[in-house]
């Protein structure tokens, strides 16, 4: 049998997987999830570079993709959604877990897993239960709100962590989420002309940059497009990533700094040295990101959910690193009053990078990964 990977692993007695330490990170679905799930496993790999690290994900999630495209062996196993109303798929939940319980128990056999590191959603459940009484587990949460996946790990995990605190799940050590290592070993300065030079920006205007990810951006798009000339004539460049199933119509005005609209930004990093400040939704990748790299920022949280997006947003919001705009608020006329403003004012700007940088928590992938080595140990 192999995995997602297709090389069928080679055996040493007993059924493992030769080779040094294993660990298996789970945590599929979305990017918020399988993000840190990868800085992780790059992280383990520098502290340890005998260990493997296999991820868990489903055929459902974006790991299908960024896994592989990350070096690591994806193994597959049935998604168990958790229905959040009364329904027919509640009376199948039972079976279904069972099932992909088994799937999972059988990967951990075959990979020979030493450890279980869950990041929540649809794969984590799964996992947990899988090596419960057989396998050392490692929650973390990402968000300020814990999932269910999270809150049924922790109460048999042997270490629980958070990115923030008040998460829900007691007893978590707060880290920071992990990060990859190309964002926080980013000196923005030191990038900033290349940067500006690879999105064809004015080298020396001020510069908002502007993301909201394919499903969050509408709001941020009409605001910000339609800004578009009071910002040209403020002086301030744009970088705008208005996602690919959006579209944005722009007109640009001769002589003032650049508006560049692209439908996705490749090079985060670039981007992220290039801007003097974000304007972007607030889930937890994101917040730590910026944060990590001393961007100040204007966050609009997603106005779904349990609110949580604004939770991920408020420490650094407190610390004064960013400001905090309810969806319902962010216009045309909040743009030429809060955000052109802001951009004007460099002794500001620095105020707020510091700030933010200091929020951050920039070592949390290495943390992490030392944690697990050192669960995995006992």
């Amino acid at each position: 049998m192999t995995g997602q990977n297709g090389a069928a692993p080679a055996n040493r007695p007993g059924g493992a997987v030769q080779g040094g330490p294993c660990v298996v990170v789970a945590g599929g679905g979305t990017a918020g999830h399988i993000e840190p799930a990868m800085a992780l496993a790059d992280a383990v790999r520098r502290l340890r570079p005998d260990a493997r690290v296999v991820a868990l994900g489903t055929e459902r999630g974006l790991e299908t993709k960024l896994v592989p495209s990350r070096g690591y062996p994806l193994e597959l196993i049935p998604p168990v959604p958790l229905p959040r109303k009364p329904s027919p798929e509640l009376l199948r939940l039972p079976l279904r877990v069972r099932s992909a319980v088994k799937q999972t128990r059988n990967v951990f056999e075959r990979v020979g897993a030493d450890v279980v590191v869950g990041f929540g959603g649809y794969v984590a459940l799964p996992a947990y239960l899988a090596a419960r009484g057989r396998l050392p587990i490692v929650v973390h949460e990402a968000n300020a709100r814990a999932g269910l996946a999270n809150k049924v790990g922790a109460r048999f995990a042997e270490r629980v962590l958070a990115a923030v605190p008040g998460s829900g799940l007691p007893g978590a050590q707060v880290i920071g989420i992990p990060l990859r290592h190309s964002i926080t070993s980013l000196d923005r300065a030191a990038l900033r002309a290349e940067a500006r030079r690879h999105f064809m920006l004015d080298e020396d205007a001020p510069t908002l940059l502007v993301f909201g990810g394919s499903q969050g951006a509408r709001t941020l798009n009409t605001a910000v497009s339609g800004a578009a000339g009071a910002l040209a004539e403020a002086g301030i460049g744009v970088l705008h990533a208005f996602g690919p199933k959006n579209s944005v119509a722009v007109q640009h005005k001769p002589g003032a700094p650049a508006y560049v609209p692209v439908p996705y930004l490749e090079r985060m990093d670039l981007a992220l040295a290039a801007a003097d400040l974000v304007l972007c939704r607030s889930g937890a990748m994101t917040v730590a990101e910026v944060s990590a790299v001393g961007l100040p920022a204007v966050f609009v949280p997603l106005p779904h959910g349990n609110g949580e997006q604004a939770l991920n947003a408020q420490p650094v919001v407190n610390a004064g690193g960013g400001l905090l705009v309810p969806d319902g608020e962010l216009s045309t006329q909040k743009i030429t009053d809060v955000v052109i403003p802001l951009l004007r004012d460099p002794q500001r700007l620095a105020a707020m990078s510091a700030a933010t940088r200091d929020s951050g928590h920039r070592n949390a992938a290495d943390q992490l990964a030392a944690i697990v080595l050192e669960v995995m140990s006992r």
